[in-house]
C-alpha cells in the first residue's frame, strides 16, 4: 500500500507538486497521465524520494516519512523507503561496461551482499521472465532499444521490490519496440506486480494500468480507472485532453 498525502514539492520559488494526496493499492497499476510539465515524473521520483518532497506524509508499506519545509529529511528513513521500491527508466540507464547478466546482478551483489552464485540464478531467472535469457552475455551496445529496457525491467525487479516505478518506459522506443516493452509490463501487472507508471504511451496505459490519474499543473485533475478516464472522463479539462490523444490508441479499452 502506498499513501501520499497533501504531497507539495517546490523548487526554489516553483511549486511543481502542490497537495497531492493519492491512495495505491497493493497488486494495482496506477498511471500517471496529463500534458508535458504536469508534474508526473516528479511525483513518480517523490514516491522513491529522488527528488524529497518539500511536505507532506508518504508511507510504503510499514514505513512512513512525514516532510517539514526547511527540515532536512533522515538518509536512513530514505533509504527504508527507497529499497522498497524498483526503478525504470526513459533512457534504460544500463552499465555499459557490464554485461545484460552482470547490470541486473549488480544491485544484489554491492548493495544486498549477496554472493555470486546466487545473485547469478536470480538475475537468470528475471531475464527469462522479460525474455532476455538469450542475450544473458550481451553488452548493451549491442542490445536494441526494447531489449536494453527489459534488462532494465530486470535490474528493478532483481531485489523484489513492494512496487516497481516506471518513468516514461516506452517513449525512447520507436512502436515496435515499444510493443515489446508493453507485453512484459502487461505480463509483471497479471502476476500482480504493484507498479506506478508516469507516461505519455496511452496504449501502454490502456493495456495494463487498473487507475489513471490525469495531472495538470502539479495537481490531480482527475482519478478513476482506466475505462472511464479513457472512455468517459468526467472533467472538462480530461476531456479534451484524452480526445487529442485517442485517435493514437491501438489497444482495447
Amino acid at each position: 500500500m502506498i499513501e501520499l498525502s497533501h504531497i507539495e514539492k517546490r523548487f526554489a520559488d516553483v511549486v511543481v507538486l502542490r497537495d497531492i494526496t493519492l491512495r495505491i493499492g497493493e497488486g494495482s497499476v496506477t498511471a500517471l497521465v496529463g500534458p508535458s510539465g504536469g508534474g508526473k515524473s516528479t511525483l513518480l521520483r517523490c514516491i522513491n524520494l529522488l527528488e524529497v518532497p518539500t511536505a507532506g506524509q508518504i508511507r510504503l508499506g510499514e514505513e512512513k516519512m512525514t516532510f517539514v519545509p526547511g527540515q532536512k529529511a533522515s538518509w536512513q528513513a530514505i533509504q527504508r523507503i527507497r529499497r522498497q521500491t524498483g526503478m525504470v527508466f526513459q533512457n534504460f540507464q544500463l552499465f555499459p561496461h557490464q554485461t545484460a547478466i552482470e547490470n541486473v546482478m549488480e544491485g544484489l551483489v554491492t548493495v544486498l551482499r549477496w554472493p555470486a552464485a546466487r545473485a547469478r540464478e536470480r538475475a537468470m531467472e528475471l531475464l527469462t521472465k522479460v525474455g532476455m535469457a538469450h542475450k544473458a552475455d550481451a553488452w548493451p551496445s549491442t542490445l536494441s532499444g526494447g531489449q536494453q529496457q527489459r534488462v532494465a525491467i530486470a535490474r528493478a525487479l532483481a531485489p523484489s521490490p513492494r512496487v516497481l516505478l516506471c518513468d516514461e518506459p516506452t517513449s525512447a522506443l520507436d512502436p515496435e519496440l515499444a510493443a515489446e516493452v508493453v507485453d512484459v509490463l502487461a505480463r509483471l501487472a497479471s502476476e500482480g506486480t504493484t507498479m506506478v507508471m508516469a507516461t505519455h504511451d496511452l496504449r501502454l496505459a490502456s493495456k495494463i494500468a487498473n487507475e489513471v490519474v490525469f495531472l495538470e499543473a502539479g495537481a490531480i485533475v482527475e482519478t478513476g480507472s482506466a475505462r472511464n478516464i479513457f472512455g468517459a472522463p468526467e472533467r472538462e479539462r480530461t476531456k479534451r485532453f484524452i480526445s487529442t490523444l485517442n485517435s493514437g490508441l491501438s489497444y482495447e479499452i
